[in-house]
């Protein structure tokens, strides 16, 4: 019997073509891509921490009503500054508060990742990178809001993209900014034995 039917299928719970692409990057190719619809919204007095997880397992958990004979994996990414959740930027105003909130500071992007195995328990983990900006300018932060890179960014930025010259430091998973911690995400997935 070959492998490919030996094992379930990867069902990939989410909107963002930057998680598709690094999963492909490890030569991880889902059987089906599967957006959910959850409220994103933070709850009162909820810590990046917190959210992060709460989102990748409500991802999880819908994907898993639809689909519960497969690998389930969802993931999401906060950008957070101190206690505050930023947001995935959706207004030019939003990613200019983002942007000139992370200016000359460090920060953290935390990535909560899920996997469901069919008929096991969840299996979760909290990946945390530290991302320092240099001091940006207001014409810099400008020219970046013009070329529209940030729309729908956690915290109003793209690492892969031009955003890439803001960056003086990152300590952890660089995958991880992207959008989906590989090196954790495929030693999850060995871990439930599917890779």
């Amino acid at each position: 019997m070959a492998e490919s039917a030996r094992r379930p299928r990867l069902v990939l719970a989410s909107a963002s073509p930057r998680r598709l692409d690094l999963l492909r990057q490890i030569g991880i190719e889902p059987d089906l891509v599967e957006p959910t619809e959850i409220d994103e919204r933070p709850r009162k007095g909820e810590l990046p921490v917190a959210y992060a997880r709460r989102m990748a397992d409500d991802k999880a958990a819908r994907a898993c009503a639809r689909h519960p004979t497969d690998v389930v994996l969802a993931a999401d990414t906060v950008v957070a500054c101190g206690r505050r959740i930023l947001p995935k930027a959706e207004t030019e105003a939003e990613a200019r508060r983002c942007l000139e909130l992370l200016s000359g500071r460090r920060h953290h992007v935390l990535g909560g990742v899920t996997i469901v195995p069919p008929g096991g328990p969840p299996v979760h983990r909290l990946v945390d990178t530290i991302v320092q900006f240099r001091r940006l300018s207001a014409d810099e932060v400008a020219a970046y809001i013009a070329g529209g890179e940030w729309r729908g960014k956690a915290g109003g930025y793209a690492i892969q993209g031009r955003a890439a010259v803001f960056v003086k430091a990152i300590h952890g998973s660089y995958s991880n900014v992207v959008g989906l911690p590989l090196a954790e995400t495929h030693a999850m997935l060995c871990g439930i034995g599917w890779a």
